[in-house]
């Protein structure tokens, strides 16, 4: 098992007097991290895929949820996007049944966020779970094994079955893209046009690294900019892509609207493009890379609980940096380069107006990025 560095977040929030809630994508984890957390204690698991616990839950009141939780000071309930008004049901555990730990998973932010925003405002601790982290991959095999696998995971990306896999990647994400991205998330959102989201989904994956036009996508598509959006949405809150805004602030000839889109895993991105070429021969080295290190920097700055936020940078004049982070008063910019021989410099005006610091990252000195 590679031990996973949110384990330590969760457990600081333990007893509380709040529902643990665990959200991100299916096989990221999270069952498992949860298991493993409550191994040496005596927890209730309740399987929201299991419609007759979904059932049940779903029209218990106090009593009923008082019988059903006993004794047990734990309580873990998986998907439980999966289990109407189970907000309410969270929400009377929280306030009637005291000395009671209840935890939560599921992998989709929007159906989680429907069902237990309001209930349980003021009544949550929220964590968000991703692919394995650079770091946790690292502190799992070794340095030495990790560096020898960088290409590797460049192509096949970070999904715990991936990595425990090898040698069956193609086939475990060939899975993993079917069954979540083109079932699950249109089943979530009651979506039928499976071929609009496929097509929107590897426009985005042949243009990681670039700005996204939303209008371009909709005439390649043949929808319009609103169905673009929605879908994109659909798809950030289902954490398959996330987004960065354009960092704009002093400078007249900034680019303030646009936007760039990323993949949490450079394996789904990959799949979706049906590209699995060694690294070294690909003509889109670069964007992997970009890719590979903005996505591992958003887990970070997630599980570290990072207040910084991510930009990138671009004028109507063409220059551009690939990354900007802003903590407070503090800009930091860098500049994505596989290869250790790239010089390059931040354009002046860039410079002038927010004194950043400053840091190209490349093959050898990528982990002094990742470990925020």
């Amino acid at each position: 098992m590679i031990f996973r560095d949110l384990a330590k977040n969760l457990e600081e929030k333990w007893n509380k007097g709040k529902v643990i809630v665990l959200i991100g994508p299916r096989q990221v984890g999270k069952t498992t991290l949860i298991n493993f957390i409550l191994k040496d204690k005596d927890y209730l698991f309740l399987d929201g895929d299991d419609n007759t616990v979904a059932d049940i839950l779903a029209n218990a009141n106090t009593e009923n949820l008082k019988s059903i939780i006993g004794n047990y000071k734990y309580v873990f309930i998986d998907e439980v996007q999966r289990i109407p008004n189970i907000g309410l049901k969270l929400k009377i555990m929280v306030d009637q049944i005291k000395d009671v730990q209840v935890i939560v998973s599921g992998s989709s932010s929007l159906d989680i966020n429907n069902v237990t925003q309001e209930p349980l405002t003021g009544r949550k601790f929220e964590f968000q779970m991703f692919p394995v982290s650079w770091q946790e991959f690292e502190n799992s095999v070794g340095y030495i094994k990790a560096q020898q696998q960088l290409e590797i995971r460049l192509l096949y990306g970070m999904y715990p079955d991936v990595i425990n896999n090898f040698g069956a990647e193609y086939e475990i994400l060939k899975n993993l893209v079917s069954s979540y991205l083109y079932k699950d998330i249109l089943a979530l959102a009651g979506i039928r046009k499976s071929n609009v989201l496929e097509k929107i989904i590897q426009a985005l994956a042949l243009q990681v690294g670039s700005e996204v036009s939303y209008n371009e996508i909709a005439q390649l598509v043949g929808v319009d900019k609103n169905t673009v959006n929605n879908y994109i949405d659909l798809l950030e809150k289902s954490f398959v892509v996330f987004r960065l805004n354009s960092f704009s602030k002093n400078i007249r000839n900034e680019i303030k609207a646009n936007k760039k889109i990323y993949f949490y895993d450079n394996g789904v991105l990959n799949m979706l493009i049906g590209n699995f070429t060694t690294f070294q021969l690909r003509q889109d080295k670069g964007a992997l890379w970009e890719n590979f290190l903005v996505s591992e920097r958003m887990k970070q700055l997630s599980y570290k609980q990072s207040i910084a936020k991510s930009f990138f940078w671009r004028t109507t004049t063409q220059q551009e940096i690939d990354y900007i982070e802003t903590n407070a008063d503090e800009v930091s910019a860098y500049e994505f380069k596989w290869a250790t021989n790239k010089k390059v410099k931040l354009p002046k005006s860039f410079m002038d107006a927010y004194n950043p610091s400053f840091l190209v990252v490349n093959k050898d000195n990528f982990r002094e990025f990742l470990n925020v």
